[in-house]
C-alpha cells in the first residue's frame, strides 16, 4: 500500500534505489538517517500504514480510562468507553484542530477542547458545542463531526495496536512470527503481564531505526558498549554473548535474539520457584515449549517500532537476581530525533517484592540514566550525525553489515526448530538489523507483502 504523496516520492525514490543498491552488498546508505524527505516519507508510509503499539490493556482496565499516546506524529487517544470497547482517537479538534486532551493518562468519560469548548465523548462522538443554536442553528451531526478514529483497532496478548489504514492484513496477519514469539514472553501464566507503572518518556538525538535496529539483533555490540556492566557486577560473560545468543528471522521486519538461560542454570530466564509454579506452559504449542525450553526471547523487535527485553541483574551489585521484562517504543519526532518511552512489565502473579524489584532492576538498568542504557543512547547518535556531515555525503557513505555474508560461524538454521521464519544458533551475521532495513526498504517502496523470510514463509 503505497501513501506517499508524488512530489515526496520524486525526492525518495533515488535514496530508496540506492539503498536497495547498497542492501544487495550488505550495505546500509547513511542518508536514510536524519534526512527530512525519508523522515516524511516514513511518517506516511511506515506509520500510516502499518500496524504500531499505542497501549497495554493493563493501562485502561475500566471504563472511561485514557492514555494519550502517538502514531508517528499524530497524537491519539486510547480509551475504553461504557461499553468495554477500546477506542483510537486522533486528538485534533474537529474546529480547529488544538489538542482535546492534554493529560497523558486518566478517566474521563468526555474530552472538552480547551478552544472553543468542543466536547466529545470517550468514543470519539461529538456530544455538544457552545451556544449550538446561536452558533449552528441545529446540533451538529455526532459521527460526522466526531474526533477521527484509526480505522483499525486490535489486541494481540493485551497489547493495542492500531492501523491508519483502512486496509491491509489483520493484526495476526501482519505480526506473524512476531505475534507468536510475543506470546511465547507474556502470556505464560494466568492474568499475564501489567505495566508497573507508566511509561518514562526521555528524548535522544538519534534516529527511532537506530532503536529498532538494535532490538532487531545486534548481539555484536554487547561485550565492548557494555562492559561497563560487567566491571561492576551487574552481568558476566559479555565476551561469550554473540556467540551464545541464538538468533530467530521471524519474517516481516521482526526479529528476536534468544539465550540458552537454562545452560547457566537460570531456567525460564531466572525466575524464582514460586512465579515459576504459577506459570501454565500448556497454552504454547509444541515449537514454542521448544524456544522456552532451549533459547527464550531475550531482546526483539516487532516492526517498525515496539521492542522488547528480558534479562535477568542483581538489583544491587552481588546480589540476588531479578528478571526484568522492558518493553519500549522508539518514538519519531524529527530527522534524527527520537522520544523513548519505556516501560517496566512485571507478572500478575509475582508477589509485590518481586514486582518491586523488577521494576527497580529495569530502571537501573534500562531506565533514562540506567547503566545499559546509557550506554545505547549515546553510541545510537553516531548514525544522525554522520548522516548530517558535508563530508559523509560527498563521500556517499554506507554503513557495513557484511557480517551477514562474510562470518565464518555456522548460520545454517536449526532443524529442530518448527516454528515461524528461522533459528540460527549464534548472534553473529547480523541478520536481525539487515532483515530490518530490508522489510524498511519494501514498506516504503509499498511492497512490503512481498517480503517472507528467507527460506522459509512465515
Amino acid at each position: 500500500m503505497t501513501v506517499i504523496t508524488p512530489t515526496l516520492a520524486s525526492e525518495v525514490t533515488p535514496i530508496l534505489d540506492r539503498v536497495e543498491t547498497e542492501l544487495e552488498k550488505n550495505r546500509v546508505p547513511a542518508e536514510i538517517w536524519n534526512n527530512e524527505a525519508i523522515f516524511r516519507a516514513e511518517m506516511d508510509q511506515v506509520f500510516g500504514t502499518c500496524w504500531v503499539f499505542v497501549a497495554h490493556e493493563s493501562e485502561i482496565p475500566n471504563a472511561g480510562d485514557f492514555v494519550q499516546r502517538r502514531i508517528g506524529l499524530d497524537p491519539v487517544i486510547v480509551t475504553r468507553d461504557g461499553k468495554g470497547d477500546i477506542n483510537v482517537l486522533s486528538n485534533y479538534c474537529r474546529h480547529r484542530g488544538t489538542q482535546v486532551c492534554q493529560t497523558d493518562s486518566g478517566n474521563s468519560r468526555f474530552f472538552k477542547c480547551p478552544y472553543h469548548g468542543w466536547t466529545y465523548s470517550n468514543n470519539g462522538d461529538l456530544v455538544g458545542t457552545p451556544h449550538m443554536r446561536e452558533a449552528y442553528g441545529t446540533r451538529l451531526d455526532p459521527k460526522e463531526w466526531g474526533l477521527k478514529r484509526a480505522p483499525r483497532v486490535d489486541v494481540r496478548s493485551s497489547f493495542v495496536f492500531a492501523s491508519l489504514a483502512a486496509e491491509g492484513p489483520s493484526l495476526d496477519e501482519y505480526l506473524g512470527g512476531g505475534g507468536w514469539m510475543l506470546d511465547v514472553l507474556v502470556n505464560l501464566a494466568p492474568g499475564g503481564m501489567k505495566v508497573a507503572g507508566p511509561p518514562e518518556r526521555y528524548q535522544i538525538n538519534a534516529d527511532w531505526k537506530a532503536g529498532a535496529e538494535n532490538f532487531s539483533g545486534d548481539a555484536y555490540h554487547v561485550d565492548t558498549l557494555h562492559f561497563s556492566n560487567e566491571e561492576v557486577g551487574m552481568i558476566q560473560g559479555t565476551s561469550a554473548n554473540a556467540e551464545m545468543m541464538h538468533s530467530y528471522d521471524l519474517g516481516g521486519g521482526h526479529a528476536t535474539l534468544g539465550f540458552p538461560w537454562a545452560q547457566i542454570g537460570m531456567p525460564l530466564w531466572g525466575y524464582s520457584p514460586e512465579t515459576v509454579a504459577q506459570f501454565d506452559l500448556s497454552v504454547l504449542d509444541d515449537a514454542q515449549r521448544y524456544v522456552l525450553e532451549t533459547n527464550p526471547p531475550t531482546i526483539g523487535n516487532i516492526f517498525p517500532n515496539l521492542s522488547y527485553l528480558r534479562a535477568f541483574a542483581p538489583t544491587v551489585p552481588g546480589g540476588p537476581p531479578s528478571v526484568v521484562t522492558s518493553i519500549r517504543v522508539w518514538q519519531p519526532l524529527a530527522p534524527g530525533k527520537m522520544e523513548l518511552w519505556n516501560w517496566q512489565f512485571v507478572w500478575d502473579c509475582q508477589s509485590d517484592e518481586e514486582k518491586l524489584d523488577s521494576y527497580v532492576t529495569g530502571q537501573l538498568l534500562f531506565g533514562s540514566a540506567g547503566t545499559f542504557e546509557a550506554d545505547d543512547t549515546v553510541a545510537w547518535e553516531g548514525s544522525a550525525r554522520a548522516a548530517k556531515s558535508a563530508w559523509m555525503q560527498r563521500e556517499n557513505l554506507s554503513f557495513n553489515f557484511e557480517q551477514a555474508g562474510r562470518t565464518t560461524v555456522d548460520l545454517t538454521p536449526d532443524p529442530d526448530y518448527h516454528g515461524p521464519g528461522i533459528k540460527r544458533p549464534t548472534g553473529f551475521g547480523e541478520l536481525g538489523p539487515l532483515n530490518f532495513y530490508k522489510h524498511w526498504l519494501a514498506v516504503m517502496r509499498g511492497d512490503s507483502s512481498s517480503t517472507t523470510t528467507e527460506g522459509r514463509s512465515s
